[in-house]
């Protein structure tokens, strides 16, 4: 088993404890959650959707950060201290380094977060899944437990600065163990046990990153 970072600890016992509180939200499944190596797969609708992951689950995620986050003296000592695994967003080699990075956490028990649409879904849809949980967990030998999220995407509606106390609820279902289809079939297999947690309507595309969509606007 992994041991949870000093500041990660610290975090969710005071803001976490706190978020608990006002927010309450709904918690379901976790006992579906392996007390070995895991990756935890949900869908993406907000920011606030690694937050309440980690105040509602009672061991240390590692959650991938982007590795500018790292290169910032800001932020370097908050997503070191929390265990982020840093992630570099050219593609290619720099990707692989993250797995490179997941996969010891993973084989040492530890649980990895991993959101399977890449990016927040633009409409609150349930977009098609990419491959990247899938072969970690088959490189690391882990099941992916699916997660469903409701509620994060309206906690701060377009404008409004400060969240709202809109009702949060997180379902983990049943583990799945992957590699024994294709990386595709096994993550089309993920992303419908997350819909059938979420209810959400799917769309057969990938969902667009923000970043994208301001230069196709523009």
């Amino acid at each position: 088993m992994t041991r949870t970072p000093p500041l990660y600890a610290l975090t969710s016992a005071t803001v976490g404890t706190a978020v608990r509180r006002v927010w309450r939200p709904q918690v379901a499944g976790l006992e579906n959650i392996p007390a070995g190596g895991a990756i935890i797969c949900a869908n993406h609708l907000s920011v606030g959707d690694q937050f309440f992951l980690g105040v509602t689950v009672p061991r240390h995620i590692a959650f991938w950060a982007k590795a500018e986050y790292f290169q910032r003296r800001l932020t370097r000592p908050v997503v070191a201290g929390m265990g982020a695994i840093p992630v570099e967003r050219a593609g290619g080699r720099a990707v692989l380094s993250a797995f490179d990075a997941a996969a010891p956490i993973l084989r040492a028990g530890g649980l990895v977060a991993v959101f399977p649409e890449g990016t927040r879904s633009p409409d609150g849809r349930l977009h098609r899944g990419r491959t990247g949980a899938v072969r970690l967990a088959t490189q690391a030998g882990v099941p992916i437990v699916p997660a469903g999220i409701i509620g994060t995407r309206g906690l701060r509606p377009s404008g409004i600065l400060r969240p709202g106390r809109h009702p949060v609820s997180i379902t983990f279902g049943e583990p799945l163990t992957v590699g024994e289809s294709s990386v595709r079939d096994d993550t089309d297999r993920l992303i419908r046990r997350i819909q059938e947690l979420t209810g959400q309507e799917y769309v057969p595309s990938y969902a667009v990153p923000s970043s994208r969509r301001r230069s196709i606007a523009t």
